[in-house]
């Protein structure tokens, strides 16, 4: 290769990474605005890919605009147009538009369609995550087609870091746009009455994103960055664009409280280090600040903590304690007890016993977790043994420690927690 060859394949290589860059900042508005002026999340992400591909075809030759996210709009706008100027959906979409079509031959749909498309409308991305995250779709298309249209996420990324195959994740952003249009999900904003339940839905997405970062459920890797910081700036949009709800709050606050914990959760080997055996001075006091924030939000609202709120409660009591020895456990298990009425379930009570041990001794959380292990739904739940045995250990009772270890460790699909509970089964020696 010539030198000048050379030069030329870095030039396109880097605005390959500009194109890039923009894309996942500007997409998620781009598709919103196209769907809202289409009525088919579909079709509008795909006006938003062709510009994507045009972007990507003419920039190394052209340069890179001067304001490249009007670039990409202006782009789709063109080629919104000629799809309409095809369809066979002329009629409709020009009435949509509120253009007559009686008296004219040549109708200005097009010039319609393009000041449709230059409204400002604050509300096209708070409709684009809520169709995303709409109940009709299953749990898994739902986080799959949220990471596509607002995250700006390939299928090869989504793909790589949840750990299934490209076709699945490729499969389930088809078939989740075919549901939407099957059942004719309309591009708007849900009603007052139905807004709790569907606001439910969204945050579960987001949440379930961010978990699957914080503390991956299988693979070679403790933790995915990426994925909490992709929840943490889906969770930030969110909470701009409805202030007013505490659990909005409340959920932005526990993600960043947690996500500031990602540096001191894993050793120089990429070991996973628990919550107490962490160095504090590598936790992100910004995220801190922010999350300690966002948390005065959701109680400044004056409706209460919700789920998430209190959830991150309970973070914030671990991020104002300077060591592990300071942290307010009897504040922590009031705090589960409170989440348990609210949102009762066994994983909450896990967590509840947890606390409990640490407030008033591992005998009283023993006799929680004990409970526990009768409830179905922690058949298969590694981190109940991983409890139990961590509070037989406290006993001093190392056999049953060690059994519950080994337990939790074949239960476990994360390499990482693998080798760290049967190191700690290896550890329960007599004494």
């Amino acid at each position: 290769m010539t030198a000048a060859g050379g030069a030329a394949g870095s030039c396109r290589t880097t605005t390959h990474r500009v194109v890039e860059a923009v894309w996942r900042i500007e997409s998620a508005k781009l598709v919103a605005a196209l769907a809202r002026v289409t009525g088919d999340v579909g079709l509008a992400e795909e006006l938003a890919q062709d510009a994507l591909v045009a972007a990507l075809e003419r920039w190394p030759e052209t340069g890179v605009p001067d304001k490249p996210a009007a670039w990409l709009m202006a782009t789709a706008k063109h080629r919104a147009v000629d799809v309409f100027r095809r369809s066979e959906r002329l009629q409709r979409k020009t009435a949509l538009l509120g253009r007559e079509l009686v008296e004219a031959e040549e109708p200005d749909w097009a010039g319609a369609l393009v000041e449709a498309l230059d409204e400002v409308v604050e509300d096209d991305l708070l409709r684009l995550v809520f169709t995303a995250c709409h109940p009709v779709l299953s749990r898994e298309a739902r986080v799959a087609l949220t990471l596509r249209l607002l995250g700006g996420l390939t299928t090869v990324e989504i793909a790589r870091a949840f750990l299934v195959p490209e076709s699945t994740v490729a499969q389930r952003i088809v078939r989740a746009k075919r549901t939407l249009a099957a059942a004719h999900v309309p591009f708007e904003l849900p009603t007052a009455a139905d807004l709790p339940a569907r606001l439910a839905s969204v945050l579960e997405v987001v949440y379930l994103v961010f978990n699957e970062g914080y503390a991956a459920t299988a693979g070679r890797h403790w933790t995915r960055p990426e994925l909490c910081s992709e929840a943490l700036r889906l969770g930030r949009v969110l909470a701009e664009l409805t202030p007013r709800e505490p659990e909005v709050h409340g959920l932005v606050a526990l993600m960043e409280l947690q996500a500031s914990r990602i540096r001191a959760r894993t050793g120089p080997d990429g070991a996973p280090v628990l919550l107490l055996d962490q160095d504090r001075g590598r936790w992100d006091h910004v995220l801190v600040g922010r999350g300690l924030t966002a948390l005065r939000r959701a109680e400044e609202t004056g409706a209460g903590l919700g789920p998430y709120g209190l959830q991150a409660a309970i973070a914030a009591c671990h991020a104002r304690a300077c060591t592990a020895a300071e942290t307010d456990w009897v504040r922590i298990a009031a705090l589960y007890e409170a989440l348990a009425e609210l949102a009762p379930s066994p994983v909450v009570e896990l967590n509840r016993a947890v606390a409990v041990s640490r407030a008033y001794g591992p005998a009283a959380g023993l006799a929680i977790v004990d409970a526990l292990t009768a409830v179905p739904a922690l058949r298969d739940y590694h981190l109940l043994p991983a409890a139990r045995g961590d509070l037989l250990l406290q006993l001093g009772r190392t056999a049953e420690a060690r059994a519950e270890f080994e337990q939790a460790a074949g239960l476990t699909r994360n390499e990482r927690e693998r080798t760290l509970l049967l190191d700690r089964a290896a550890g329960c020696a007599p004494g």
